[in-house]
């Protein structure tokens, strides 16, 4: 008989800390994993469903908080800092090495583990090589068998069109969606608010899983908080 940690959802967490998230922006990004752990401390029968890391991107990328049961008494929760550059390249490459070594990890500890949710949050453009950061997005969703849902999510000067083609999937049954914020909105606050959107779908996924279902759960358009859209890979064909 399966216990019922049996299976479960790998999420993480991929932020960006080039020199444009500095001030308030890189503070409400300090914020998020606090506010996961509260979230989760709330309704803790949810975190044997779920596991969650940390990967930020500057001109490189680092594992920040590797993926972990947050309310395990031994995890420490990492100060996030501003590096440099925007390499997405770097961000993609190190979150699929993570992807694979997870995995691999939690199912020989006798999990089965469902589709990895990857919330990745940008507030500019990458600088790396426009062939370079794509080609290491192809390797991370193209004939990868752990390629994740990917939920891109952007503030202040993203650009809406190159955050688009990191939706994934995009299109069918499954397909993921994008968040952004709404012209006028303060950056920080609107950090604050995909905060609180990957909560709710932690703990809505957390819960159908609790149910005996599965799949990355997102958030309805009208249960938004006001100063975020939601929208879809069509939207910006």
């Amino acid at each position: 008989m399966e216990s019922d940690k049996a299976k479960l959802l790998p999420f993480y967490l991929v932020i960006d800390v080039s020199a444009s998230m500095s001030g308030s922006k890189l503070e409400q990004a300090n914020q998020i994993m606090p506010k996961v752990v509260d979230a989760l401390a709330d309704a803790p029968i949810l975190s044997d469903k779920v596991r969650f890391g940390v990967i930020d991107f500057g001109s490189d990328a680092q594992v920040r908080l590797p993926l972990c049961d947050l309310l395990d008494d031994e995890v420490t929760l990492p100060a996030l800092n501003v590096r440099g550059a925007t390499s997405y390249a770097a961000a993609f490459r190190l979150l699929r090495a993570e992807l694979e070594s997870n995995v691999k990890q939690l199912k020989a500890d006798g999990f089965q583990v469902h589709r990895p949710a990857v919330f990745f949050i940008s507030d500019g453009e990458p600088t790396d090589r426009d062939e370079e950061w794509r080609a290491a997005f192809r390797d991370l969703t193209e004939n990868f068998p752990i390629y994740p849902n990917l939920v891109p999510c952007g503030v202040d000067d993203a650009n809406p069109r190159t955050l688009a083609t990191l939706i994934h999937p995009a299109s069918g049954p499954k397909a993921m969606r994008m968040y952004l914020m709404e012209q006028g909105q303060n950056p920080a606050d609107a950090i604050a608010m995909i905060a609180e959107i990957l909560i709710s779908s932690m703990l809505a996924s957390g819960q159908s899983m609790a149910q005996g279902n599965s799949g990355l759960i997102l958030p309805a358009q009208q249960d938004l908080p006001s100063g975020i859209s939601a929208y879809s890979s069509d939207d910006f064909v």
